[in-house]
């Protein structure tokens, strides 16, 4: 379609207006050959316009889908007219001051705050793509920053625009989010010295101008450095061309730089600078506007102060700087008036200025010297120097001169200090930098500042239209479509005419060199040698000024003062009198001769970190003559620009919207001005030579897909359906091109299709709306027919009643009238009826007589004739028969005899007899033939004779056939007819079937295809299974090994028991044969006294034996051995009295041995039953071969033990230390048989499970597949693999803590024996010697009797425990049977009979350990070492895992720590108190920081931290926290310590792991909110087909998010946190997904609109629905309160669908309760209606809205600074309420699984 053909009826185009520039206007009909009608949509005018040329024609409006885009380049009209409305468009109405234009930010400053630079939009944008979000400055910086990541390579920012654009505001934004994104955690902060650097930049060298209250009179490039992980490590600024000229002139209304004000508002605070109001002083008076609207100089200047105090300058560098920026305000008050005693013009200084005695006194120099070289000058010829005086014209110059040479060395010296700050000396890999630098300037008078910036600016446009022409191409190549070298605009030629040898820069350093140079010489020069550049123009009037053609419009510059500026020369007399001041150091400093100092920074590869420099003042060549600006400027400008070529430059355009500062309102003149300028025109018609419209298949096919049939869309291949739409509605392929991803369109094809679409719409709604309209209309007419029916069928119904009446009358008269004539008639009938059939019957009588009659007649006369007819016939022929006879016989005689005759001869001849016979024979046997021929020929005949009767059947009904087929002839025809018909019907069915079978084959295709896919799955997953089959077989037969090896260990393990049982009877033999010689040798005294030592040691044998658990082995006998060899025997030998022999200590030893003897058969009768039983099971197969060898090898392992503990103990010697060994011993067999009956039970089950498995398996044989679905038999092994790894950590767990304590026993009973064979020593001593006294005989004769006594009881305790083992196995017995008898509280019984037992029994040694720890009073505390303090926290803390926690009591480490803590409080060990809550918060710390990516972590040590708390508070002792406390809790308080501070401590730490623990939640949610909420379309048919989506179901939408935070309740409730927190959490967590969602929201304007807000509402919907389902349990306060932090996005998304008509205002606003203003106007100026049909958001609509919720807000709404996202990172305040424990802790044990054995001890 060409481009005429557009302008057609109702056609918007663009016309030019002298004010607005553009105006809009409507074609009102069909473009002829040159004229265009059209109607100015303003005004409604309508105006014909002439068209010479077609190729001029007006521009066309983009159409109403494209308004307000977001970027400049998706315009399908790339225009100048289009760009200017959609930045009115999206300024104006929308408040959207950014938009994109390609890689260009566009930026409009808005003279207003907005809220949209908060942290949490720094965050918003923080990995996002640009474009994905709405236009952001902080999304170029983000592209900046990720580019950097992601390439490696240097990033800039070029930000240019004219004065009050926004320039120095952007720039320190893109800075502020460099800091926060890359922000350094190191002492340093260099983020926060760049953000601080700001302020000290825009105090000198910003000034308020007629444009701009804040404008920069200076460029700068800032370079942020950063290392190797993209943290800021550093900075740097280089300054450009600073405005000296300010400081000693301002037009009217401008300021000098803000420094000066700030210092004079700052006076009071320092008076030794000498200040006084601002408007006292010449510098600072002349543009008579010295204050700024909103800004307060006083606050300014101390935040001034604290930038340089961060940036790390002194207070005394501080103090040298305010005083020479004091110097120079005086210095300008210095006043020159004429010599009053001379006529010349000479300049003169009163000596007491005040001005001039303040500057001196500042600068600490002399008076005279000052004024003296203020009025004079040093003249050095070839020969002398001359002084002469000025005249006050020069010598005004001159002070100026010397005022803006102070300024530009302090701004230099500043810079350099804001640099030595930012310098680090950190590594520097990278950086990004921000050039804020002056944009496109031109006035009525253009002077030499002017001619350097638009140069700046022509090399930068240079640098700018390469890299979008190479990005454009570059694109291109991407998509891999065919192009053409796009035409640019290239300003070469205008550089070169400022560069070349003969440019306007050389000719101007030439003129400056020149003595007697003037401004108009250069100008002379220039008019000479550039007049042959294209792009130099003299001016038609005056031969002072020239004009250069830049490439934003024609500049003419005046030459006024380009020489001077140039030079920038000030007196070296004045130079040399300040200098030599001692009163300020700084001076000296600035003023020093900078050497080969470079002020500007060489290329980067050769760059040094630190070198940074101004060009605010001029550097000195290397001859030592002084470089002009003018070639400052040029080097300083190449050396930037080589930066940036090595650099990926990003551009931001800052647009001045009007010269008036009023908020958001556009001048159209100055933006196309600034547009041009600023080179954003020149992208666009870049983008517009190529395809500047550009869509993915997907949105194109989703927008266009109307103007393609369904029987052409191949939702499989979306290029080859958009292609089809192409080629049927875009003839030119030429418009347009099929990119790999993208389809690229060239300008105005869009819009086309935009037409295009809108009347296939048109006409389908016109369709919809005649059938609409017709279904309205026949319903409307149905409803009239019946209602009219209904009224004729009454009106009918009437007429019908009456009529029927009538006509009932009438057939009732009929009716009589017909039954009086029938009767009348009737009667008639009868009796004429009655005559004539009485007449016929007499006539008829008569007939058939007479017939009778002639009949009878008639038949007598035919038989006479019959009879004599007969007769005659047969007498006529016998007489021809008889005569027929006769002449026959005659024949027949004459015949006969003459062959009579001829027989006589022949039969008289013998040949003839033999010729007879021979004859004979031959028709004999012919005649047999024929008779036989005949048979069978008779037997052929009889099946055809019946055939032939058959046929004769057949033919009769052939016969009967002929009928009906004549019959059915007739029927043909019409069968004809119909077979014709059906056979068009099987025409039409054969081509179905053909289509069919097609499609058949198609699915039997795919079918196959699928079938072999699938084939191969299933055999890859049957060989899978196959060698999963093999593996486990192969683990079957290993266990079966094993199990044989098992078997005969266990045969070992019974012969070596047999071993030992012989051992143990020759033992017994041994002892005997000892014992019976002792007594033998032993002789009889009178007296017998023992040893304490022999009865302690008998004692101690006798109470240890009963340990034995039933196992006979050699240590109970052997342990007796040593105990009778330390008696001592002979003690009675020694002089003195002898000892009696004491004969029933005797009798009870007999006795013992006996007992022993017993014992030991008892436990020889044990292992034989033990060896009989095993036997029978080895032997017999037993029911269950698992469970009891695995109690075999239980209880051979147990035995083994056993005997090592009772070999020890029974070399003890003390009887007490022995029962608590014991004790000790039993509550640990008590405990090992509970875990050895766990593990049986375990290793059965396992066994059970194996052996079912291999049975399946077996069963199932080759189908094993049946018992393998989805991989059960693997995750069945698998799963059998960690439980058995898991039993055999158990086991080597319990194996080592029991090795540990019988390590530790076994130390502490060599211990007491050292100490008993001490003591034993000392009594048996005693008792040998002889007593001295009768004290000690007395003392002596007591130990024997005690001992004697002793002996008694233990014997009869022996007795008693052997009663109580009875009597225990006699209750386990009646115990199984009550079990077997179905009795389920057998276990109540059995303690009931335990505790009997025990009471009973009191003082017997086997006392069952729960009865024990009842019995015993345990004070709820753990005691410790404190060298083992660390291994307790390491153990407790930093080696616990969650997943062993979640199998502990909730809150154990809180409850093991604080019973710790309960100790160092019994024991008032305050040191040990505050190391243990130290290495314990510490321990906790580290745990947190090495696992910050657990959430199980955090929920673990969070609900620990609160335990520790609640129990701190608990049993604190204050009364409001005992009030559900126990009596026995009560007494458990602490007594000594006042814990509170460490309350708040743990409190804090408590709310440090909490909000961890949101951070990390947010983070692994925030990934999963935008898939979830605003992608996710379930919803089919609203946004297009869906895109392809994620293979998992769970991995796609809400699904996904909902099974997180299912995860993060699961962990929270599985480590026990209290529920009220898990409340706050989740109501937080659900906060952050709102914030987020609506924070995205509010940045996308592809999500504002209604299909969007349904989708988006729908997927809400799923989170409150888990809401409902998960948190119900907290109670329906919690979970409304939860609920309604969702209410923001919910309201979001149902403005989205809401009506926005001003009907709809109110209801509006209280639907958006908890939204503000401003987001509610940001959505609904985002908001783009679905099609051109939708009612669009008005105007009126929004101020309307923003009016009431204004006043809903209150009067000081306007006062508060109204954000437009939501807070992210704001968290809910969280009080831990206290939560008291119902657990005593004096029940609380601790775990072996936590390996504290040893460590802790319970009180």
């Amino acid at each position: 379609m060409t481009t005429k053909e557009l302008y057609t009826k109702d056609a918007r185009i663009w016309l030019e207006h002298p004010l607005y520039v553009w105006e809009g206007a409507t074609v009102t009909s069909d473009y002829r050959s040159g004229v265009l009608i059209v109607k100015i949509d303003q005004t409604g005018e309508i105006r014909q316009i002439k068209i010479a040329d077609e190729t001029k024609l007006p521009p066309l409006r983009n159409p109403s889908l494209l308004i307000g885009q977001n970027d400049l380049t998706s315009l399908s009209y790339l225009h100048e007219p289009a760009v200017l409305h959609n930045l009115k468009v999206r300024f104006c109405d929308r408040n959207a001051i950014y938009t994109y234009c390609g890689i260009v930010l566009v930026a409009i400053n808005p003279y207003y705050d907005l809220p949209i630079y908060g942290d949490e939009t720094i965050m918003a944008y923080r990995g996002q793509s640009m474009g994905d979000l709405d236009p952001h400055i902080f999304a170029v910086s983000e592209e900046a920053y990720t580019k950097l990541e992601r390439e490696r390579r240097d990033q800039s920012i070029i930000v240019s625009g004219e004065s009050g654009a926004g320039k120095t505001v952007s720039a320190k934004y893109a800075m502020r989010y460099f800091a926060a994104v890359g922000g350094n955690a190191s002492e340093t902060q260099v983020e926060r010295k760049v953000l601080a650097s700001s302020p000290i930049m825009e105090a000198i060298g910003n000034a308020k101008t007629t444009r701009n209250d804040n404008s920069s009179r200076f460029g700068k490039f800032i370079e942020i450095h950063f290392d190797n992980q993209y943290r800021i490590s550093g900075a740097s600024m280089r300054t450009y061309l600073l405005e000296k000229s300010r400081v000693v002139y301002q037009s009217p209304g401008e300021r000098n730089y803000h420094i000066f004000y700030q210092l004079c508002s700052a006076s009071h605070y320092l008076p030794e600078l000498k200040l006084d109001h601002q408007d006292s002083f010449h510098y600072l008076n002349q543009g008579g506007c010295p204050n700024i609207d909103g800004v307060d100089d006083l606050k300014a200047f101390n935040d001034t102060k604290n930038a340089l105090t961060i940036l790390g300058v002194s207070e005394s560098e501080q103090q040298n700087m305010f005083t020479v920026l004091a110097a120079i305000l005086h210095l300008g008050n210095v006043r020159l008036a004429c010599d009053p005693d001379a006529d010349t013009d000479d300049a003169y200084i009163d000596v007491d200025d005040e001005h001039l005695v303040a500057v001196c006194s500042l600068l600490a120099i002399s008076k005279l010297e000052l004024s003296r070289w203020l009025t004079h000058r040093r003249i050095a010829s070839a020969h002398e120097v001359i002084v002469s005086r000025m005249d006050i014209r020069k010598a005004v110059f001159a002070r100026d001169a010397l005022a803006k040479r102070l300024y530009g060395e302090l701004f230099a010296w500043l810079v350099q200090a804001v640099n030595r700050a930012l310098d680090t000396g950190h590594a520097k890999k990278h950086f990004i930098g921000v050039l804020d630098i002056y944009g496109f300037e031109t006035f009525e008078i253009n002077s030499f500042e002017q001619f350097c910036i638009n140069y700046a600016n022509e090399k930068l446009q240079q640098q700018f239209n390469s890299h979008v022409f190479k990005l454009e191409q570059d694109e291109y190549i991407k998509e891999e479509i065919s192009w053409k070298m796009i035409d640019f605009y290239d300003n070469q030629p205008c550089i070169n005419l400022i560069e070349d040898r003969l440019g306007v820069l050389a000719l101007l350093d030439e003129e400056c060199r020149v003595p007697q140079g003037s401004d108009r010489g250069f100008v002379g020069k220039l008019h000479d040698k550039c007049a042959k550049y294209p792009h130099f123009l003299k001016p038609r009037f005056g031969d002072a000024a020239f004009i250069i053609k830049h490439f934003a419009d024609d500049v003419e510059y005046q030459c006024g003062g380009f020489l001077e500026k140039n030079r920038d020369t000030v007196l070296e007399e004045q130079l040399e009198c300040i200098r030599s001041g001692a009163g300020c150091r700084l001076v000296r400093v600035m003023l020093a001769d900078p050497g080969e100092q470079s002020a500007t920074l060489p290329p980067p590869a050769r760059r040094r970190p630190p070198a940074a420099g101004s060009l605010t003042q001029p550097a000195r060549r290397a001859s030592g003559q002084k470089a002009t600006v003018g070639a400052q400027f040029r080097a300083s400008l190449s050396a930037l620009m080589g930066t940036l070529s090595a650099t990926t430059p990003h551009y931001v355009r800052c647009i001045k919207p009007n010269d008036t500062k009023q908020a958001f309102q556009f001048d159209a003149s100055r933006a196309v001005h600034q547009l041009r300028a600023c080179g954003v025109l020149e992208t666009i018609r870049i983008s517009s030579a190529g395809f500047p419209s550009r869509w993915l298949y997907q949105d194109f096919f989703q927008r266009y897909r109307l103007l393609c049939r369904s029987k052409d869309i191949d939702r499989a291949n979306i290029k080859k359906t958009c292609s089809i739409v192409l080629e049927r509605h875009v003839r030119d392929p030429d418009k347009y091109q099929f990119g790999a991803t993208k389809i690229f369109f060239r300008a105005g094809q869009v819009a086309f299709l935009e037409k295009v679409r809108a009347e296939l719409q048109r006409l389908y709604c016109v369709r919809v709306q005649s059938c609409v309209r017709g279904f309205v209309a026949r319903r409307r007419y149905a409803r009239l027919v019946r209602a009219l029916r209904g009224l004729q069928a009454h009106a009918r119904a009437h007429l019908v009643r009456r009529k029927v009446q009538e006509i009932r009358r009438n057939r009732a008269a009929i009716k009589i009238q017909r039954n009086v004539r029938g009767w009348l008639a009737r009667t008639k009938y009868r009796r004429l009826r009655k005559l004539a059939v009485g007449l016929q019957a007499r006539c008829r009588g008569y007939l058939a007589r007479r017939l009778y009659k002639n009949k009878k007649i008639l038949k007598v006369t035919i038989g006479i004739q019959r009879y004599a007819r007969g007769y005659l016939a047969r007498q006529k022929a016998k007489k021809k028969r008889r005569q027929i006879i006769i002449c026959q016989s005659a024949v027949r005689r004459w015949a006969a005899r003459r062959q009579y005759k001829r027989l006589r001869i022949e039969a008289r001849s013998l040949d003839h007899v033999k010729t007879l016979n021979k004859g004979l024979e031959n028709k004999i046997i012919s005649l047999q033939q024929r008779l036989e021929d005949a048979l069978g020929q008779a037997r052929r005949i009889e099946p055809l004779q019946a055939a032939i009767a058959d046929l004769k059947a057949k033919v009769e009904t052939l016969k009967l056939v002929e009928v009906e087929a004549k019959v059915l002839k007739v029927d043909i025809v019409s069968k004809d007819n119909l077979l014709n018909t059906l056979r068009v019907d099987i025409a039409k069915e054969k081509e179905t079937n053909k289509k069919l079978i097609e499609e058949k084959r198609a699915i039997e295709e795919n079918y196959k295809k699928h079938k072999e896919v699938w084939e191969a799955e299933s055999e890859k997953l049957a060989n899978e299974l196959k060698s999963n089959k093999e593996h486990y077989d192969m683990a079957i037969e290993e266990r079966d090994k094993q199990h044989e090896a098992e078997k005969k260990a266990l045969c070992l393990e019974l012969e070596s028991e047999r071993q030992s049982r012989q051992k143990l009877l020759s033992s017994q033999y041994e002892l005997q044969e000892r014992f019976d010689s002792i007594q033998t040798r032993a002789p009889v005294p009178k007296e017998h006294r023992r040893s304490l030592s022999d009865a302690s040691t008998n004692s101690q044998q006798e109470i240890t034996v009963e340990d034995d658990f039933g196992y006979g082995s050699v240590r109970s006998v052997e342990s007796s051995r040593p105990a009778l060899e330390a008696v001592n025997w002979s003690a009675g030998s020694h002089n003195g009295p002898a000892p009696m022999a004491d004969a029933g200590l005797v009798l009870r030893m007999q006795n013992r041995i006996s007992v022993l003897q017993s014992e030991l058969s008892r436990t020889a009768k044990r292992a034989a039953d033990l060896e009989e039983r095993l036997m029978n099971r080895m032997t017999s197969p037993p029911s269950n071969p698992d469970t009891d060898r695995f109690r075999v090898e239980e209880l051979e392992i147990e035995n083994k033990k056993l005997r090592e503990h009772l070999e020890r103990l029974r070399s003890a010697d003390t009887s007490q230390t022995s029962r608590e060994i014991v004790e000790q011993l039993s509550a640990m067999q008590e405990e090992l048989d509970r875990r050895r009956d766990e593990c049986i039970q375990l290793k059965n089950v396992l066994t059970h499970q194996t052996v079912n498995l291999k049975s399946l398996a077996s069963n199932y044989g080759s189908d094993v597949d049946i018992i393998n679905e989805d991989g059960e038999l693997a995750t069945a092994y698998e799963a059998q693999k960690g439980i058995n790894r898991q039993l055999q950590e158990e086991l080597s767990a319990e194996k080592k803590f029991y090795a540990e304590h019988i390590s530790k026993a076994k130390q502490e009973m060599d211990r007491l024996r050292d100490e008993n064979e001490k003591y034993q020593k000392l009594l048996s001593t005693d008792l040998s010697q002889e007593p001295k006294n009768k004290t000690q005989e007395y003392a002596q004769n007591e130990i024997i009797r005690l001992a004697s006594e002793s002996l008694a009881i233990q014997e009869r305790v022996d007795k008693l425990s052997e009663s109580c083992r009875r009597y225990k196995n006699q209750i386990r017995l009646l115990v199984g049977k009550l079990k077997e008898a179905g009795v389920e509280d057998v276990q109540d019984i059995l303690e009931g009979n335990e505790t009997i037992v025990s009471q009973n029994t009191s003082t017997a040694l086997e006392i069952p350990p729960v009865m024990r720890k009842k019995e015993r009073e345990y004070l709820g505390m753990f005691e410790y070492k404190l060298q083992d303090e660390g291994t307790i926290i390491k153990k407790l803390i930093t080696e616990l895992k969650p997943r062993v926690a979640t199998s502990l009591l909730p809150g154990l480490p809180a409850y093991i720590l604080f019973m710790m803590l309960r100790h160092t409080d019994h024991v008032d060990d305050e040191p040990k108190m505050h190391q243990l809550i130290k290495a314990a918060r510490t321990a906790v710390k580290k745990v947190i920081k090495r696992r910050a990516e657990s959430v199980e972590y955090y929920a673990l040590w969070l609900a620990n931290m609160l335990r520790l708390l609640n129990n701190l508070r608990q049993y604190s002792g204050d009364v409001k926290y005992q009030a559900e406390n126990t009596p026995r809790q009560n007494q458990q308080s602490l007594r000594i310590f006042d814990l509170s501070e460490y309350r708040q401590v743990l409190s804090d730490q408590a709310i440090s792991i909490y909000q961890g623990l949101i951070t990390l939640l947010e983070r692994q949610l925030e990934r999963l909110i935008m898939p979830a909420i605003l992608e996710y379309e379930e919803i089919s048919g609203l946004s297009g087909p869906q895109r392809a989506a994620p293979p998992s179901a769970a991995s796609a939408g809400p699904a996904r998010l909902k099974h997180e935070l299912g995860a993060t309740h699961d962990t929270l409730r599985a480590h026990a946190v209290d529920p009220p927190l898990r409340v706050i959490l989740f109501r937080q967590l659900f906060y952050y997904i709102c914030a987020y969602s609506l924070n995205q929201l509010l940045l996308r304007k592809d999500l504002c609109c209604w299909a969007k807000g349904l989708q988006i509402r729908y997927n809400i919907s799923h989170l409150e629905t888990w809401i409902k389902e998960h948190l119900a349990e907290y109670g329906q306060k919690s979970m409304e309160e939860i609920l309604s932090v969702l209410k923001p996005i919910t309201q979001a998304v149902q403005l989205l669908q809401a009506r926005k008509s001003m009907a709809d205002v109110s209801s509006t606003v209280e639907m958006c309760a908890d939204l503000s203003a401003v987001q509610v106007c940001k959505i609904l100026n985002m908001y783009t209606p679905a099609e051109e049909y939708e009612v669009k958001v008005t105007r009126e609509f929004i101020h309307e809205i923003q009016k009431l919720m204004q006043e809903r807000a209150g009067p000081n709404a306007n006062k508060e600074p109204q954000s437009l996202l939501m807070d992210t990172k704001m968290i809910y305040s969280v009080h831990f309420e206290f939560s008291p424990s119902p657990i005593r802790l004096e029940d609380i044990e601790v775990p072996e699984v936590l390996e504290l054995n040893g460590l802790l001890t319970k009180i």
